[in-house]
């Protein structure tokens, strides 16, 4: 029986043809019989998807045969295509909904203005070097942070992307605009956009996680400056990087540790939270 994997990467790169890049995706993950999300824009690709194996590699190989993609960072996890409920593959303004597309602009390197790469070991040096100075910026949605965040992050109040801008904009992290500041999301996409309007509004030294926290718990597990749970966007909700990771969240209802999240009370809806299964159940 083959084994079932999860690959998630994107790439930003010019695409003068967007929707021809939709169409051949569309065609090379239903031919792998895949499951997930392909968001496709004029600034890049962004990929999740799943399957058999063979079939996710076979759909990998392809993808890479478009020069753009041809360096693509897959990221692969243990989960199916099953973990979706469908095929999506989709053309938007961005790859990552800021709602600031006139603002991200993108050559053959990625994103124009950026901030720096750090590897999982250049950011533990980075913090060895500079102590508390280093301020770690959550890039994902409040409720991803309550299962699981770097040390003494900085979680912003975001219930979508879409406030992060409103956020920077507003000068909600300006008090940390002369100190180093690591950004950090899933696997890197939403850091790409964060770190470049943090660098516009004159943040002096912006990072960001290689990779994302798939890398750095790669790398590190849970003996590093990781703690808790990774939230994904699938049918598994969250994925640990060790036997031993910490339990950070709190149930909503009843405050007990859970890594738990749901769709509560209605299970049919779309406001996720932070909930034990016994509550779930009750």
């Amino acid at each position: 029986m083959a084994t079932p994997k999860i690959v998630l990467f994107y790439v930003f790169a010019p695409l003068p043809d967007p929707e021809a890049i939709r169409l051949w995706q569309l065609a090379l993950a239903s031919a792998s019989d895949l499951r997930g999300r392909i968001i496709v824009s004029s600034h890049g690709i962004n990929v999740t998807v799943g399957g058999d194996l063979p079939d996710v590699k076979r759909y990998v190989r392809a993808t890479r045969q478009y020069p753009p993609f041809a360096d693509i960072d897959v990221k692969w996890s243990p989960g199916a295509g099953a973990d979706f409920p469908r095929l999506s593959v989709r053309v938007r303004p961005e790859i990552v909904t800021f709602g600031a597309p006139s603002r991200i602009h993108v050559d053959g390197d990625g994103i124009v203005g950026g901030g720096v790469h750090l590897s999982a070991e250049q950011v533990n040096e980075l913090v060895m070097r500079r102590g508390d100075e280093v301020v770690f910026l959550d890039g994902r949605n409040e409720i991803e942070a309550q299962i699981g965040r770097f040390r003494n992050a900085v979680v912003p109040p975001a219930q979508t992307t879409r406030d992060l801008l409103t956020l920077v904009d507003g000068g909600q992290f300006d008090e940390y605009r002369n100190r180093p500041v690591v950004t950090y999301c899933t696997g890197g996409v939403r850091c790409e956009v964060l770190s470049a309007l943090l660098v516009d509004r004159g943040f002096s030294e912006v990072y960001q996680i290689d990779g994302g926290i798939v890398r750095y718990g790669e790398q590190y597990g849970d003996d590093g400056l990781w703690q808790g749970s990774m939230y994904v966007f699938d049918g598994r909700m969250s994925i640990d990087f060790s036997d031993h990771a910490a339990v950070i969240g709190q149930c909503r209802r009843c405050g007990s540790p859970t890594k738990n999240v749901a769709n509560y009370p209605d299970a049919d809806g779309r406001d996720l939270v932070v909930v034990c299964q016994a509550c779930v159940n009750a």
